[in-house]
């Protein structure tokens, strides 16, 4: 940590609060990511993980707080707008266009690139995602859900995001198929990719992150190294079933 105090962090929550209705769902969370980084957020079912996904990538307004991509503001900026500015979202449930092929799902990730580039684009998420190429032609919705959970994350990468946020990647998946996920995870970092990642599963985010927050009924309460909270014995008891 004592390196990122000298850098900014590029992607910055601070003092962030979200209502559904009368429901205070987010109560005042800050958060840091910063350059080439894996950060997780875990928590039970309703602590506001998501929600706090959905609010930084501007499909749910914030009723008080700030949020800054790379220095800028994301205030007031629907997502539309924000996936231009470098960021990213693989939303939980996948939501894959079922009825398009694998190749025209890629291609709706890229509406914010120019035509001259996605053609390279999509070469380069074949070779990152090689089942995905040799179903090209393939209707998603007829896919396994591996296969559709990592249609999703290429889609989501078509977008060329400064930071990628995964909402429950390993959702409804088998076993060996959540271990596959997670190593596309570790083989995007290593590349280079910064990730905001959301997960049910928090001894496989533990292990892959870098940094943690923990959230409970929409605050954070507790954060550090990955590393540390895969050890610390609230955690093990609250979320690892040790």
């Amino acid at each position: 940590m004592s390196e990122k105090e000298n850098k900014s962090p590029l992607l910055e929550v601070r003092d962030l609060h979200v209502f559904y209705g009368a429901i205070h769902a987010i109560k005042g969370i800050s958060l840091q990511v910063y350059d080439n980084e894996i950060v997780t957020l875990i928590g039970a079912n309703g602590a506001g993980k998501s929600t706090t996904l959905n609010t930084i990538a501007g499909l749910l307004k914030p009723r008080q707080g700030t949020i800054e991509l790379i220095g800028q503001s994301l205030g007031g900026l629907g997502a539309s707008r924000i996936v231009p500015k470098g960021l990213s979202l693989c939303p939980e449930g996948r939501r894959i266009f079922q009825q398009m092929t694998v190749r025209e799902n890629l291609e709706m990730g890229c509406y914010t690139r120019p035509n001259s580039e996605i053609a390279d684009s999509i070469a380069d998420v074949f070779e990152r995602f090689p089942r995905l190429k040799e179903r090209e032609k393939q209707i998603a919705g007829t896919l396994s859900g591996g296969e559709q959970q990592m249609l999703a994350m290429a889609r989501a990468l078509m977008s060329k995001p400064s930071i990628l946020m995964l909402d429950e990647p390993s959702m409804g998946l088998a076993p060996i198929l959540v271990e596959q996920i997670f190593g596309i995870i570790a083989e995007l970092h290593e590349a280079g990719t910064t990730i905001l990642l959301v997960e049910q599963n928090a001894q496989m985010a533990l292990h892959v992150a870098d940094r943690a927050y923990v959230m409970e009924t929409g605050k954070i309460t507790l954060q550090g190294p990955a590393e540390e909270l895969l050890h610390n014995e609230a955690v093990q008891k609250a979320y690892l079933g040790s």
